[in-house]
């Protein structure tokens, strides 16, 4: 009897992002792998200038490699003083070897003698669906205050010093539920998921 329950590819090895993906398809009768089941596979070149060229190229690679339903999504947070910068480098802020402590690190001080009142940021998503007929491309976002020092030990990356104005947390502080109910990832997801159920009938359980 062949498989009825269709994969989802999500094109990254990072299991934060992963498990945040996964909690918000939980109810679709979808089966999610990602580039930890495909250890052979070469990093993926992060060529791209943009949010946007990163997540089509993420997307794009996985499924020319595997002919599977491809989801990427690149983010990258967003520093008004900072004329928009880490943006699409958010995650290698820090350099060669760059981790979640080292970006928030060098952020921090970058922002060292930034008022509160200009310490304004944005976190952005752009994810990009990859299948045998097309590619569809979302966004979402979320506005929010640079902290002068991390807050909560939940969440990852630019999290912990993420604070968001309308819950009175960073998204650190905030569990998972919460967080997916605000977050920019969480946003782009839900618009996509409308576009997987209405074009791959990933139905809810």
């Amino acid at each position: 009897m062949p498989d009825s329950q269709p994969t989802l590819l999500v094109a990254t090895n990072n299991r934060d992002k992963v498990l945040e993906i996964s909690d918000m398809l939980k109810n679709y009768n979808v089966r999610i792998k990602s580039l930890r089941d495909y250890p052979e596979f070469p990093p993926i070149q992060e060529t791209g200038q943009t949010l946007e060229e990163n997540a089509i190229l993420k997307a794009r690679w996985t499924f020319e490699k595997t002919g599977l339903t491809s989801l990427a999504d690149d983010t990258g947070i967003e520093v008004t003083a900072l004329h928009g910068a880490p943006g699409p480098f958010s995650a290698r802020y820090s350099g060669p070897g760059a981790t979640y402590e080292s970006n928030v690190r060098k952020l921090l001080q970058e922002l060292e003698d930034v008022n509160e009142a200009e310490r304004t940021a944005r976190f952005r998503c752009v994810m990009a669906l990859v299948w045998k007929d097309g590619i569809d491309i979302v966004e979402g976002h979320v506005d929010g205050i640079i902290l002068k020092k991390p807050r909560g030990t939940g969440g990852f990356g630019y999290d912990p010093i993420f604070f968001h104005p309308p819950t009175g947390h960073t998204f650190a502080e905030m569990p998972m539920s919460l967080k997916n109910q605000f977050s920019h990832r969480s946003i782009a997801l839900r618009k996509m998921v409308h576009i997987i159920a209405n074009k791959h009938k990933f139905t809810i359980l």
